[in-house]
């Protein structure tokens, strides 16, 4: 894998961590934690619909590493809503 590869791969798992956390509404973090969730969002989605029996929908090869769009953004997407659950609000969002 070329460093312009790796850069691509890191590009595409950005926009599917942001598309995930735009879904689910809840984002904390920026570019980083973005990329994070998109190959979170890549691994879990991938692992679900394995165990469902789905087919692999619209997969995009990069440097031989195949990255499944759909599925990553539905995995993203439940990352981050189960973070989401985990974080709870913080107490300056309770008061009122």
């Amino acid at each position: 894998m070329t460093i312009l590869e790796l850069v691509v791969l890191l590009l595409v798992a950005g926009i599917i961590g942001s598309i995930g956390q735009s879904i689910s509404g809840y984002s904390h973090g920026g570019c980083l934690s973005a990329v994070a969730v998109g190959f979170v969002g890549a691994l879990l989605g991938t692992w679900m619909a394995r165990q469902f029996g789905l087919p692999e929908l619209f997969m995009l090869q990069i440097g031989g590493v195949a990255m499944p769009i759909v599925w990553a953004i539905i995995g993203a997407t439940l990352f981050v809503a189960l973070i989401s659950l985990l974080a709870g609000r913080g107490r300056s969002a309770q008061r009122s």
